[in-house]
């Protein structure tokens, strides 16, 4: 969090505070750690960093006499794990500067106005504790899930309504005109078409999440004035609650609420009411078990089916470069996954020693097409250690790769402890995990 917001004592200056020099220039410092793609103007972060001594007294002065103006925003479309397409706004690096700059002094001012069961996009807060959080409710005997997903919430935030908001506690003027004019930029459409705004918080500027949580607070604090138990992660919503009838009673009132009050729309195909263990939430679902008091943490049925596809992908039947290369983007992918999904409880390992299994096998597959030539796998095999009779059954073997892959030959050549050594494994990092987790 930036000290710049935290000490600025004026809060009728605050757009001084996110022009100073010292606040733009680490909020540039922010925008180019994160990166990120070129907007409209096809301006890289490194040439906007590159022009920076010039640009930031330029940038300084627009900002103070209001003569800024934000640029179109680039619209692309990217594939969502559960189907269809998400639409990202990518603003230009300069328009992410200024974004970042005005993050930097609102999040001191308005992050601790938020519910502490809101946990999207939020300092020190993520997926994990809202999972913690969720945990507990579940231990404590409300077994019955109300799961709320926004439909296309980003492209629905009302405008006028969210800067109301803002205004009732952000007291200077100009700070809330910028804004204003961030959201009316246009978007250029990926056929080149200019489309004006007049509604939403496009994804992929660093001042979105921020305003999103802005607009979600009022629905938070209606949960709470309501005495519900619920947890939120930007426009997910999991509401506690003991019997079914009760969740069903929730869940037609608080669709009336967020359709009637925030302008909202309720994805009605991803929203019910079900038990723990039937909902995915951040790509988990909770159970309790009968007669027990511990709630187990697994990952979901859809986390599963996008494991099983990247596995795929990054290990190809057709595969040209050298193994080690294939192992290492293997590793990169491994280890991010593991971050975000050590939280699962010991009866998710099984799932982890098959999903390990999978991948050396598929590696093996990998290592047999790379041989091409079966005289050339047959002494491969026997270099590594492989019997004779081992070797030619490998090699010479008249069934496909895919079973060739899990011979005898290959095992011995390859042995799991090879693997070791080289590949990220996802039941040896969790235990390693839950151990340090044990001891702390």
């Amino acid at each position: 969090m930036n000290d710049l917001g935290a000490s600025a004592t004026d809060a009728s200056r605050l757009l001084e505070a996110a022009a100073s020099p010292a606040n733009l220039a680490t909020a540039l410092l922010n925008v180019v750690r994160n990166k990120g793609a070129p907007g409209v103007d096809g301006c890289s972060v490194d040439e906007v960093l590159g022009s920076a001594r010039s640009l930031l007294p330029r940038l300084q002065r627009a900002l103070l006499n209001g003569t800024y103006q934000p640029g179109d925003i680039r619209r692309v479309w990217i594939p969502k794990p559960g189907g269809g397409e998400r639409g990202l706004g990518i603003p230009n690096v300069i328009d992410r500067w200024v974004q970042q700059a005005v993050l930097q002094i609102l999040e001191p001012i308005l992050e601790p106005t938020f519910h502490s069961s809101s946990h999207g996009f939020r300092p020190k807060r993520g997926a994990h504790t809202a999972i913690a959080e969720a945990k507990e409710y579940v231990g404590n005997g409300y077994g019955i899930v109300v799961d709320i997903d926004l439909s296309k919430f980003f492209d629905r935030v009302h405008h006028q309504r969210l800067l109301s908001r803002l205004g009732q506690k952000v007291a200077d003027s100009r700070i809330l005109k910028l804004i204003g004019r961030m959201l009316k930029a246009k978007v250029v459409m990926p056929d080149g078409t200019r489309v004006s705004t007049d509604e939403g918080t496009p994804q992929g500027g660093p001042l979105s999440p921020l305003l999103s949580n802005v607009v979600l607070d009022e629905f938070d604090k209606e949960l709470s004035r309501r005495g519900l138990r619920f947890v939120r992660y930007a426009d997910d919503c999991n509401i506690f609650v003991r019997s079914e009838r009760a969740g069903r009673r929730v869940m037609d009132s608080i669709r009336r609420f967020l359709q009637s009050r925030l302008r909202l729309q309720v994805n009605e195909e991803k929203s019910k009411v079900a038990r723990p263990e039937e909902i995915h939430f951040l790509g988990f679902r909770l159970r309790k078990p009968a007669e027990s008091t511990k709630v187990e943490v697994h990952v979901s049925t859809r986390t599963k089916e996008r494991m099983d596809a990247k596995i795929r992908e990054l290990t190809p039947r057709m595969w040209g470069q050298s193994p080690t290369r294939c192992i290492e983007r293997i590793n990169v992918y491994l280890r991010g996954w593991s971050s975000s999904f050590r939280i699962c409880t010991k009866e998710n390992v099984h799932r982890l020693h098959v999903w390990d299994a999978h991948i050396r096998r598929r590696l093996r597959a990998i290592l047999v097409r790379l041989k091409k030539r079966p005289r050339y796998l047959f002494r491969h095999l026997q270099e590594r250690g492989a019997s004779v009779r081992g070797a030619a059954h490998s090699a010479y073997c008249r069934r496909g790769v895919w079973y060739r892959s899990n011979s005898v030959g290959m095992t011995v050549a390859y042995r799991n402890a090879w693997f070791h050594e080289r590949l990220v494994s996802l039941e040896s990092t969790w235990e390693r995990c839950d151990s340090s987790g044990s001891q702390s």
